[in-house]
């Protein structure tokens, strides 16, 4: 979220003119538009464990998460759970017996395993339509490819979150103020590429007399594979499409190549030593400390609103008044460090057989689940969902935009009678998540593209080209068993190959000990989820 934060109401005439159009007037099936109607006196006052996205912690008399209280006539429980470590954390507490009531499983892949530990309960389709019908009406008009991923064994498990906005790839940025001292464009092939990441470790492109800079590190190491047409540093295995199937990009032959770039490069000095840790170095998941303190020249980390610079394009202030936007996330950051940096984007530079791409995230961001215990009292699960739809997807364009940004004239302001913009008041426009502060945004991301003036800005850029997303978009019983175990593994021998601790030709080894490891049935359990998904999707066109 931008620190002044700009969002066109297109998005929420479209999710209006859907529902009215599908008939979705208050009644007794969808529940009043009133919340406050859908509780009644003698109704119990349920007490609702609620986990979700967190940049920072909520606090218990959160304004917005109090008001939600006392629409619904409920308590809710907010857990902070760190997003940077969320999955750790989330498994100490189901470890410990504790299931939260509304469950957000953040790695789609996790679903699967959380299903099996008994942990979720089943939703029933007809509970889904008649208690949330808002979030189903936009997944039927947006996103039908996917309303079916939260299932399992024929039944509901876990509602998909789909962010349209996945559309953009990572972007492959560069310094831009270095290039310039060095006398070199942004490179669009390896070959060119390379000649960059050379000078940026060996030519002093910070002017400090000191050899301290290098070309990349571990998040711009993908943009090197995906010129070989795979994507291999991942929190998940990655797979690809090849001559009709599925498979693992890290296992691929060409691989091989661009490991033997990579281990060139760390052994000549121009990879950061520091990579095996990873460009992150606490704090904000999606900041490359690296970058922003000029130890690298290059990264493909973070989302394109990561790296907004000052004036990259016009926004509003709290007057209404149209103004250059200010930076945000790293580009801010490294101007705090530097204020003479600058950045540009790039396209993914191609390869020797023409291909290009950096990481794509996938479309099925995460899922939103119904913990056991919930189940167990009669109509909480219904309040649940009827809580989740009113915070994610009202009708009323009002009421949508206050559970996103809070207290309209307080936190937020129309910029004019069309209601098309909005604009974040002060001091709340300078405030880091202030959503989380006051407990606004707690519900599941809906399919609806915005367009805000910064997607607008978006769609300049070419980020929705040349992107790799994702070939798997679910897990299956072998990947939810042994998927972990294989990352680690996969990781530990590209590590070893490119510092040099292995040889080039451990490459074929550690292949066969992958498959060997769970690898061969993983495979095969992708393209048979594969074959049947091509199917369906051919039987629906």
């Amino acid at each position: 979220m931008m620190m002044k934060s700009i969002m066109s109401l297109t998005i929420l005439i479209a999710l209006f003119s859907i529902l009215s159009g599908c008939d979705m007037k208050p009644d007794a099936a969808s529940g009043p538009a009133d919340p406050q109607a859908s509780t009644s006196v003698s109704s119990p006052r349920y007490q609702i464990s609620w986990t979700m996205h967190l940049n920072l912690p909520v606090p218990e008399d959160a304004e917005m998460v109090q008001q939600v209280e006392n629409q619904f006539s409920v308590d809710l429980n907010i857990w902070n759970i760190e997003n940077n470590r969320y999955e750790a954390l989330l498994d100490k507490k189901l470890a410990q017996g504790e299931i939260p009531d509304l469950f957000r499983v953040r790695q789609p892949q996790d679903l699967l395993r959380y299903q099996q530990q008994g942990l979720l309960a089943e939703i029933p389709e007809d509970m889904l339509k008649e208690y949330a019908p808002n979030i189903m009406k936009a997944l039927e008009a947006y996103a039908p490819d996917y309303q079916d991923d939260g299932m399992i064994d024929g039944k509901y498990y876990g509602i998909p979150g789909i962010n349209p906005t996945n559309i953009y790839r990572m972007p492959v940025v560069y310094r831009q103020d270095w290039l310039d001292k060095l006398g070199l464009p942004v490179p669009d092939t390896l070959e060119e590429f390379e000649q960059v990441i050379y000078a940026f470790a060996n030519e002093d492109p910070d002017g400090n007399g000191q050899k301290d800079t290098y070309g990349l590190s571990r998040q711009g190491m993908n943009v090197v594979f995906g010129a070989f047409g795979q994507i291999v540093f991942a929190d998940q295995l990655y797979f690809g499409k090849k001559d009709g199937k599925l498979v693992i990009g890290a296992l691929e032959p060409e691989m091989k190549e661009a490991l033997q770039y990579l281990r060139k490069w760390y052994q000549d000095g121009v990879i950061d030593p520091e990579f095996i840790t990873g460009e992150n170095k606490g704090g904000y998941k999606h900041l490359s400390h690296a970058f922003i303190d000029g130890r690298i020249g290059m990264t493909s980390m973070g989302n394109y609103y990561h790296w907004i610079q000052d004036g990259d394009y016009m926004t509003l202030d709290a007057y209404g008044e149209e103004t250059p936007v200010e930076a945000a996330f790293n580009a801010k950051e490294l101007n705090v460090k530097n204020p003479q940096a600058r950045i540009t984007f790039g396209r993914p530079f191609r390869g020797p057989d023409g291909q290009r791409g950096s990481q794509a995230y996938d479309m099925l961001m995460s899922f939103t689940a119904i913990g056991a215990d919930a189940a167990k009292e009669p109509g909480k699960m219904e309040e649940i969902l009827k809580i989740l739809d009113y915070v994610s997807a009202s009708p009323d364009v009002d009421e949508y935009t206050s559970m996103i940004h809070g207290v309209q004239g307080k936190h937020w302001q129309w910029a004019g009678a069309s209601q098309e913009d909005v604009i974040v008041l002060p001091p709340y426009d300078k405030m880091f998540s202030y959503q989380n502060s006051i407990g606004a945004n707690i519900g599941m991301t809906v399919p609806l593209m915005p367009a805000t003036r910064r997607e607008q800005w978006a769609s300049t850029l070419g980020l929705d080209q040349d992107g790799i997303s994702n070939a798997l978009e679910v897990a299956t019983p072998s990947l939810t068993d042994k998927g972990p175990d294989l990352v680690q593994l996969k990781n530990k021998a590209y590590i070893s190959i490119i510092t040099g601790e292995k040889p080039l030709n451990y490459f074929d080894e550690f292949v066969q000990e992958f498959m060997t490891a769970g690898g061969t049935e993983v495979i095969q359990e992708a393209n048979d989820w594969y074959s049947k998904h091509s199917v369906k999707m051919d039987a629906e066109r």
